[in-house]
């Protein structure tokens, strides 16, 4: 298996649904459905740190009274 932190967000997305389709399905063990509750876990803090950092690099454009972009603030700012 894939080390969850080097996932792209779309790859632990994928990850994520297929392990949540198994425990739906009910036919795992107890043991493997633990395991794969706690993996669905870190998959999902994750997809929400991977998220986060996405939200922080977000900035909104100023534009000048003649409506040219002037420069950027941070995504904090809005």
């Amino acid at each position: 298996m894939t080390e969850i932190e080097n996932m792209s967000f779309e790859e632990a997305m994928r990850e994520l649904e297929a392990t949540v389709g198994k425990l739906e399905h009910g036919e795992a063990t107890l043991e493997e459905s633990i395991a794969l509750y706690e993996r669905g876990a870190a998959l999902r803090k994750h997809c929400d740190e991977v998220l986060r950092r996405a939200e922080e690099r977000v900035e909104k454009i100023t534009l000048a009274a003649n409506g040219q972009p002037t420069g950027t603030v941070p995504a904090e700012g809005l």
